[in-house]
């Protein structure tokens, strides 16, 4: 019984501190009289929490305000040098490695640039290993710091696969980059150097996307969004809940592969008719390519929808390239039959659209796209959505995974997690890499 006592007490004082610390991310900076109200804690348990959090250098003072006739009240906010996050793109065309403060304000970046088709698993990781240290490196960072790893993938993952297909850990089925039941998680944790402890949190891309976008950006107050993440492929996300409701869910589509057209491209899944071969910036570069654009033979997809943008739109005085236009056309006429089936089959207040492709046709097809979903879907679930393109910029996917690490901190009360030993690995070693707490990210 006493132990039972025990564990209730922690889990309580675990759920305050993460109460204090969400609302602080999500809605800071707050006093302790706004936290109260905010959290549903008493202002002795507000106390009692801020002051323990600031001890541990998690929480900091953020100014002043005036309050109606009492004393002024002091704003506190998450302290940005209380730990570090990375977020890695594991894109069609690179792999981006940011560092983030505890405040998601990134310190360092790099890029990774693939060739085309270059998803090679051993490059990757090479690529991972490098940009993690890179971005340490160039910030002055101490990996102590570091609270978690997050990635965002193409493809479907697997948790905690059994040892048959690579276990423990994430398995990454990619079918579109050749990636058959890849032990992701298990060949980073031997091949990053970090301290043991340090856990990797691996999502599908478009799911980090929508993450963020919801947090963040432009899904955040809705009840239901569904975002859309389309580069060189194509993805999606459906989110439903707050993102204080512990009922939040956050669910992958491979909504790229659903069927646009019968007997229609072959995609390069295997299957036809996909969306992804006709919105994919792949497929649009190939389609353009098949009906005689001028496209140098190694143009790569970036290089390649840029310049079919810019023939079907050459700006005041150029003649629009017919042919660019109708491919551009039949995108936004599959891309608008394929957002009304996220609109009968989810009911999302919102969609969005973001991936560098996304974010780079956008503006000159979402009229159509919207006119074309209109068409397509549903008339009162289509009149209740909203189709627009995402806020967070062409980082977004890198944004959202360094979420899935702050979800797991903020979930767990800003507690770090317990050091590990790795395989052949000493205690000597899980010492060493033990956490400083409080030290500043920097220097």
């Amino acid at each position: 019984m006493a132990e039972r006592s025990r564990r209730t007490v922690r889990d309580l004082r675990r759920g305050n501190r993460a109460r204090v610390l969400q609302r602080l991310c999500f809605d800071g900076p707050l006093s302790r009289q706004e936290l109260g109200p905010a959290t549903g804690l008493s202002s002795g348990s507000i106390s009692n929490v801020v002051a323990e959090l600031a001890s541990e250098g998690l929480l900091e003072e953020a100014g002043v305000v005036d309050s109606d006739g009492g004393r002024p009240r002091t704003l506190l906010r998450i302290a940005p040098g209380g730990g570090l996050f990375v977020g890695i793109d594991i894109g069609e065309t690179r792999v981006r490695v940011e560092l983030f403060d505890l405040s998601l304000t990134e310190l360092a970046r790099t890029d990774r640039l693939l060739a085309q088709h270059g998803y090679d698993v051993e490059r990757i990781v090479g690529h991972v290993r490098a940009g993690v240290s890179d971005v340490l490196r160039d910030a002055g960072a101490d990996p102590r710091m570091l609270l978690g790893i997050g990635i965002g993938v193409p493809g479907i993952i697997e948790r905690d696969a059994p040892e048959a297909v690579g276990g423990p850990g994430a398995v990454v089925h990619g079918q579109t980059i050749g990636w058959g039941a890849v032990p992701f998680e298990r060949l980073l944790r031997e091949a990053v150097q970090i301290p043991p402890e340090v856990p990797f949190f691996i999502d599908n891309g478009a799911k980090t996307l929508g993450q963020a976008e919801m947090w963040f950006g432009g899904g955040r107050g809705a009840g239901a969004a569904a975002v859309a993440l389309i580069g060189s492929g194509v993805g999606a996300s459906v989110s439903r809940g707050d993102i204080l409701d512990e009922d939040l869910s956050n669910a992958a589509l491979e909504w790229g592969h659903t069927t646009v057209q019968l007997r229609g491209r072959r995609c390069r899944c295997g299957s036809i008719g996909c969306l992804e071969a006709y919105a994919g910036a792949e497929a649009m570069r190939e389609r353009w390519h098949e009906a005689g654009g001028p496209l140098p033979p190694d143009a790569d997809d970036e290089t390649a929808l840029a310049a079919l943008l810019a023939a079907a739109y050459p700006g005041p005085g150029g003649a629009p390239d017919p042919v660019a236009v109708a491919i551009l056309d039949e995108t936004a006429e599959c891309l608008g039959a394929a957002l009304a089936d996220l609109v009968n089959l989810f009911l999302p207040e919102r969609i969005l659209l973001g991936g560098w492709a996304g974010l780079l046709i956008g503006p000159h097809l979402l009229p159509r796209i919207r006119r074309y979903a209109q068409e397509y879907a549903l008339e009162h679930a289509v009149a209740r959505t909203t189709i627009g393109l995402g806020h967070l910029g062409p980082d977004a996917v890198t944004v959202g995974a360094a979420t899935l690490p702050l979800s797991d901190f903020l979930a767990r009360g800003g507690t770090r997690p317990a050091p590990t030993v790795r395989p052949g690995a000493g205690a000597a070693s899980a010492r060493a890499a033990a956490p400083v707490r409080g030290r500043s990210a920097a220097g």
